[in-house]
């Protein structure tokens, strides 16, 4: 009694092994969390350091260079960049894909304690945060108000909004932009600080002595304790305004005699817009609002934070003050929501196109029920065995699924057809269920273990791509296996009970054989031709074979293809001498262009984002159904329309469609050196130009420019010295005067606040309203600046970026209509060659992801080949076998590439994961038939050539059926419209291509290798 005799022979086993799998999946399906992509963790540790006020040449010296130098040295490194500007240092630790984010943040943590010393003392700690290293947020919450000032909506935010926001799980911090923190502002006029004998330094030295936060203690008495509370601070606008500043002769100096004290914003060099594109009345405004942002944890789940958004909005609106309201300008969630929920129809419209493909083969519903239960079988063991390895319900395992609808009714198929073709030939449903159930038990095992091979190398793959597909190909050899199980144990028995004797026919089942019967007999005569001329068949494999690399070396290439998202990112940059209003001007034309766009609903902006002279924003498009143009034709479209725009450059570009990248436009191309800042800028303004004249990109652009204007004073120290006036002296006094630094803190409603003295903006307008200002000699005389020092005009860089800690420039691009990205890095590498000795390059961005898995699939191909043939050799205890069967695999290939070569789509993860399943698939058919041809060639001591004839005879009718099933049920994807929809169409349509092409070849070309190569007696195992 054979394996599969004991289900038949006892139906309760194979009802049972059912109800387990049922049992099972149920458990499964109730517990997986649902997801865009697999759980993967990207992580970036920022490291900002203030110290307003400072040269970006102070900053990079005394606080960039030693916090890099002592950060470099963390495990699990990808790279490390660093942006040094006026008063900030941003130090950037990109981490490698999955490493432990919360163990590399106790490693920087640690080597920045370690070098704090160094930094200078004026500057405050750095703050160091955690972040995805995304682009964007998750979401970003907008408040605005007509009627209440901006700091009074960000002191709502600090005390009511973001406590609610903050305990979102998967949120790993709250960010905050346009925001204007509440401050107590000292508006000091230099004139009048002369006239009363005082300076900047002096003005800071009194806060510090009359705004003082005392810890006075307790009076603990015999029996009892009581608390003292000492009002050595301030806490109103009054209490500043009368504040002493110096008391001389019975004359008393307050604030107001020098200036003026308020509450407002501790600065304005930000400020955040959204909008209604279309609103019901009147022309639409952009309004000030203030953007917070919902950081996501390295691990967090979009869907999950907007979920939990969605469910504490109600609650928050009720919070609100008068004049304020909310809305959500931006979200990530809707785009990822829609991808599923369409992936989701693609699996259902794919269920019941494989089920009308069945029933149209066998003609009848008895039999269409044995293949169609493997379905709802092998999906919940698939969703079990996810449950298991602690998968997730997300896009690819969702396609995963689509894919195995096809494959997991084959083995079922395989099983009633072979049932079917006995109760034909006389035998009762049960003799031809167990005669016919023995015979295939072999190609069904060995079809089983030759997909699961397929998926096996991926699933040992690292990086991006390894992370990504690790379940999408586990997914499937899971249900395949799930489903090698269902065709061994109950689709035998439910071919005894529920297929029909031969008399009793119906008439679809009788049109079914009467067309299959046509097919293979013009199949046979066809077949009987090619054996006759065997340099047929295999001259045009030849020639397939030789034309394989010629259509590999046509096909464009990219990492992912771009999908539409639903909205079009803009970034702004303006000339670095921009201010803030300069930028909002400007963005009000921005915002005319954008609400040109038919296709656009809403737009959101933040400006002064990593510097006042850049923005970032977006313009929120409708839904797919809803619009006749793309992303890809409404981006060109706005591209075209921004460019007329004078005084700054906009950049119109999309998000990549795969996670793990740091966003911003797509080509980031890094070149670094340990040479001057001014050198390197001259390297990439050539770059630049090379690139504007290759046509490869829409537009252009670098990080690193020398248009800065920077007002340079000189001290003549010996003269400062004579006076007895130091160094310490000058920079306190303009510190105080220029540089926006706070001096202390004062309470407020149980909050604390900085205090900011500062020079009315008038006196600040020029560089020559510096002369103005005095210092205090060492007689107590007022010396005015112009005494001591020179004043001049010049230009400094943007930016001091750097890369691996050596000086860097970053090109970036958006790549113009129909270039790919392979393209782009092919062009870029072609030109970094010619750099002078020292320059090195890295990427950034999608195109930094190209380079680092572009070709990791390639090599999962090879593997997969390698490991499939050392599975069939085993099953066959041959190593000829195993040749012939994959013969059909470069003749699926070449069908595969067929669309690529003619740019119908392009190489990519997609499309080259299409590549690897077709190995799988294709080798199916050339198991049915070499393992049937073996087995007539053993058995009736016949040639080969007769052998491979009447297997090949046998075996047609479960090849056309498999394959139909497959074809058809993938014409979903290959017709996909909607969110998704371009990856999900490169996948299929390579498939089905593939699938075509290499069946109808391997039906002609397979019979002809077998009667050459297979020898005369066949080996049994």
């Amino acid at each position: 009694m054979t394996f599969t005799d004991r289900f038949l022979r006892r139906p309760v086993l194979a009802i049972v092994v059912t109800i387990l799998i049922v049992l099972f999946g149920i458990k499964g399906f109730n517990s997986i969390a649902t997801r865009q992509y697999p759980t993967l963790e990207t992580s970036t540790i920022l490291i900002s350091t203030r110290y307003p006020g400072a040269s970006s040449d102070l900053m990079q010296g005394f606080v960039t260079q030693p916090i890099s130098e002592a950060v470099a040295s963390v495990e699990g490194i990808d790279y490390l960049s660093s942006t040094t500007t006026q008063g900030l240092s941003v130090v950037t630790v990109r981490m490698m894909l999955n490493y432990d984010s919360m163990r590399a943040l106790t490693d920087v943590m640690s080597k920045v304690n370690a070098v704090k010393y160094r930094l200078p003392e004026g500057a405050y700690d750095p703050v160091i945060k955690r972040t995805s290293g995304g682009f964007t947020a998750v979401a970003y919450i907008g408040f605005a108000s007509t009627t209440r000032p901006l700091y009074e909506i960000s002191d709502y935010i600090h005390r009511v909004a973001a406590p609610m926001l903050s305990g979102i799980e998967g949120v790993s911090e709250i960010s905050y932009f346009g925001e204007q923190r509440l401050s107590m502002r000292l508006w000091l006029d230099p004139e009048k600080l002369a006239a009363n004998d005082m300076t900047g330094e002096d003005v800071a030295r009194a806060i510090r002595e009359n705004n003082f936060q005392a810890a006075p203690g307790r009076i603990r008495g015999v029996y009892t304790i009581s608390n003292i509370n000492l009002n050595t601070d301030l806490k109103t606008v009054e209490e500043f305004r009368d504040m002493v500043l110096r008391s001389t002769g019975g004359r008393v100096i307050r604030v107001r005699d020098i200036g003026r004290a308020e509450l407002g914003p501790d600065n304005t060099d930000t400020s955040s817009q959204t909008s209604t594109l279309r609103p019901p009345n009147g022309k639409p405004t952009p309004r000030p609002s203030i953007f917070v942002g919902l950081e996501p944890s390295p691990t967090g789940n979009p869907l999950t934070i907007i979920s939990r958004l969605n469910e504490i909005m109600p609650k928050l609106k009720a919070t609100l003050p008068p004049g304020i309201d909310v809305r959500v300008p931006y979200e990530t969630a809707h785009f990822i929501q829609a991808s599923i929920d369409e992936v989701t129809e693609t699996f259902i419209e794919a269920l019941l196109i494989v089920i009308l493909v069945i029933y149209l083969s066998l003609g009848t519903v008895r039999a269409v029920i044995v293949p169609i239960a493997t379905i709802p079988l092998s999906m919940l063991g698939a969703v079990g065995l996810m449950y298991t390895f602690g998968f997730s319900l997300n896009l690819l395992t969702l396609l995963a699924m689509v894919l195995s609808i096809g494959l997991v009714v084959d083995d079922a198929i395989v099983v009633i057809e072979n049932v079917h073709r006995h109760i034909e030939e006389g035998k009762s449903p049960f003799d031809a269920a167990l005669l016919g159930a023995r015979e295939v038990a072999g190609p069904v095992v060995a079809m089983t273990l030759t997909l699961t091979a397929v998926y096996a190398p991926i699933a040992f793959m690292g990086g991006l791509t390894g992370t990504l597909f690790r379940e999408f190909a586990l997914t499937l050899a899971g249900s395949v296996i799930v489903s090698g199980v269902v065709a061994l144990t109950l689709s035998p028995l439910m071919s005894a009970k529920l297929l029909k004797a031969k008399e009793k026919e119906g008439f679809m089942e009788r049109m079914a054989e009467r067309v299959f019967g046509f097919m293979t007999a013009r199949y046979e005569t066809v077949l009987d031709f090619s054996l006759r001329h065997r340099w047929v068949p295999l001259g045009t494999a030849a020639v397939i074979f030789l034309l394989i690399p010629a259509m590999l070396h046509v096909s464009q290439s990219e990492l992912a293809p771009n999908e539409d998202q639903d909205i079009v990112y803009t970034a702004v940059k303006a000339p670095q001498y921009a201010n803030l209003h300069y930028v909002e001007t400007y963005a009000q034309t921005l915002y005319e262009k954008m609400s040109e766009i038919p296709e656009g609903h809403s737009h959101w902006q933040m400006n002064g984002i990593d510097g006042i002279a850049n923005s970032v924003g977006g313009v929120n498009l409708d839904d797919w159904g809803k619009r006749k143009r793309n992303a890809d034709q409404i981006q060109m479209d706005l591209q075209q329309r921004v460019a007329s725009i004078q005084g700054t450059s906009v950049f119109v570009f999309q998000m990549g469609a795969l996670p793990g990248s740091t966003g911003g436009l797509p080509v980031q191309m890094v070149v670094r050196s340990d040479d001057s800042y001014r050198n390197v800028f001259g390297v990439m303004s050539h770059l630049r130009d090379e690139a504007s004249k290759s046509g490869l990109f829409a537009v252009v652009d670098s990080d690193l420019a020398f248009d800065n204007p920077v007002v340079r004073v000189t001290v003549d120290r010996t003269k400062a010295n004579a006076l007895g006036i130091r160094m310490e002296r000058i920079g306190n006094a303009l510190n105080t005067l220029i540089g926006e630094n706070y001096v202390n803190r004062f309470g407020y409603y149980g909050r604390s606040y900085d205090v900011i003295p500062q020079a009315v903006p008038l006196s600040r307008l020029t560089p020559d309203a510096l002369k103005t200002y005095y210092m205090r000699d060492q007689n107590g005389h007022q010396v005015p600046l112009s005494a001591l020092a020179s004043v001049r005009v010049d230009v400094e860089p943007n930016r001091l970026p750097q890369f691996g800690q050596q000086n860097s420039a970053t090109f970036q691009a958006i790549l113009a209509k129909g270039v790919t990205m392979g393209d782009a890095v092919s062009f870029l590498k072609a030109k970094a060659a010619e750099f002078p000795p020292g320059y090195s390059y890295d990427w950034q961005s999608d195109s930094r992801q190209y380079v680092q898995e572009g070709n990791a699939l390639i090599f999962a191909f090879l593997f997969a080949l390698i490991a499939i043939y050392l599975v069939l050799s085993v099953q066959y205890n041959s190593f000829t076998d195993p040749v012939i069967i994959l013969v059909s695999v470069p003749l699926s290939v070449f069908g595969a590439l067929i669309p690529l070569a003619l740019g119908v789509t392009t190489l990519n993860i997609y499309t080259e994961i299409g590549l690897i399943t077709l190995i799988g698939l294709v080798s199916k058919h050339g198991i049915l038939m070499v393992e049937f041809a073996n087995e007539i060639l053993h058995r009736d001591n016949v040639d080969r050539r007769t052998a491979i004839e009447t297997a090949a005879a046998i075996r047609f009718r479960p090849i056309i059926m498999t394959t139909a099933a497959m074809v058809v049920g993938l014409a979903p994807l290959v017709i996909a419209t909607g969110a998704g929809a371009n990856s999900r169409f490169g996948l299929g349509t390579v498939i089905v291509v593939g699938m075509i092409v290499g069946t109808t070849m391997t039906l002609f070309v397979l019979p002809s290798v077998y009667t050459v190569i297979r020898p005369r007696r066949s080996k049994t195992v």
